[in-house]
């Protein structure tokens, strides 16, 4: 079995792609590819369209006839909106359907060679569209490719814990599996009371037999990386071991970033990797090392997206990441960079401690606020869990 976590890119990935002016660019690819191949990755599963048949696992029937009009259409982007997709978070173009349906198959296929033992972890830089509904499209996401990978892992008879450390709630995986007691979805965001997609509160836990397998950890602006990882590094490995999953399936938005241009919750990359070595711990200490990661949100293309996916791979490889980034990347992506406003690159892959700025008074309310909100979340969650494992026997 293979060392290095398979890394999942091809020329299907560049295709996801709404248009210029759209936060999720391809672009973020050409950086981030080539600073994985600096580490030492090398891409061994290009995404190929997922089949309708795979598709209906999460999606509604009618729902993928209405992605494939309006990818085989030469529509006008303003065109009345139809089950999510219209102008604004997700425009209609031209090979829509079989661009996110590569985006899962990527996902499906990675999950499928973790299942077959040919790898243990894979990592799927263009997957976590978290955001993608059973019958409509939202928040930058058609087909919802992780929702898809833990419907796989569950067919396989598997108890999956999926982590989503995107900014934004993920509420498409939430919603797919929240009546499954063998899915325990944990999401880490800013409050929906001021972030899109408006939902995951505290209080939204999961019911029926399935009660204590959602849990969602809504966090204040501002709460800064100190918080957000005493946050995650307390209440991660308390949740795997009450479900104790067969394999983790994890999606790594570095939309946490404080230079993010979308939120607010003022993280770094240092914060990102330390997440995803935690991940990685506790997918060796309860799964048998089965991990399947994925990129997600992250609009900083030049200075986060490439270093927070090389954070994610380089936790996946059991390695450490390097003192400074390399020169010769530097020098690559400087002058593309700066025409998009980057004028200049980091020379580290690690931020300084909290971004470089002094914690605010503002700054250490929210990290008293959402650390409060997450203890209660603990509180109520654990023993929900535990009587929920109980109930299901472990299945």
């Amino acid at each position: 079995m293979p060392d290095l976590p398979l890394l999942v890119y091809g020329p299907r990935s560049l295709t996801y792609d709404f248009g210029p002016s759209h936060p999720l660019t391809p672009r973020r690819f050409g950086p981030a590819i080539d600073l994985l191949r600096l580490l030492g990755a090398e891409p061994g599963l290009a995404p190929e369209p997922a089949t309708d048949e795979e598709l209906l696992a999460c999606h509604s029937a009618r729902y993928i006839r209405v992605v494939e009009r309006f990818s085989e259409a030469d529509l006008d982007p303003w065109s009345e909106s139809e089950a999510g997709i219209g102008p604004g978070d997700d425009p209609p173009f031209h090979g829509m359907h079989e661009a996110g349906a590569a985006v899962a198959g990527g996902s499906l296929r990675a999950m499928d060679a973790i299942l077959r033992g040919d790898v243990l972890h894979a990592f799927h830089p263009g997957g976590g569209l978290h955001h993608a509904m059973p019958s409509r499209a939202a928040g930058f996401c058609i087909y919802n490719d992780v929702a898809l990978a833990v419907a796989r892992a569950r067919e396989a008879g598997l108890r999956v814990l999926y982590i989503d450390l995107d900014v934004h709630h993920g509420d498409g995986v939430e919603a797919i599996h929240a009546s499954d007691p063998g899915v325990l979805t944990v999401s880490v965001h800013e409050s929906g009371r001021y972030l899109f997609p408006g939902t995951g509160f505290a209080w939204e836990t999961g019911e029926g037999a399935a009660a204590g397998t959602v849990v969602n950890v809504p966090l204040e602006p501002s709460t800064g990386e100190d918080a957000w990882w005493s946050i995650v590094s307390g209440l991660l490995p308390e949740l795997a071991e009450t479900f104790r999953p067969d394999i983790v399936v994890s999606q790594h938005g570095c939309d946490t970033h404080a230079t993010d241009p979308l939120a607010h919750l003022n993280g770094t990359t240092t914060m990102i990797g330390r997440a995803a070595r935690l991940v990685d711990e506790l997918a060796h200490a309860w799964a048998g090392g089965r991990w399947l990661a994925t990129g997600g949100g992250g609009y900083g293309v030049y200075r986060v997206v490439p270093r927070a996916w090389a954070h994610v791979w380089l936790a996946g490889a059991h390695r450490e990441p390097p003192s400074s980034l390399p020169e010769a990347w530097r020098e690559r992506w400087a002058g593309e960079a700066a025409r998009y406003g980057d004028r200049e690159l980091p020379e580290t892959v690690d931020d300084a401690p909290n971004a470089g700025q002094p914690v605010s008074p503002t700054q250490a309310t929210a990290e008293e606020r959402s650390i409060a909100v997450a203890q209660g979340v603990r509180e109520a969650v654990l023993p929900l869990l535990s009587a929920s494992r109980a109930r299901s026997g472990g299945s």
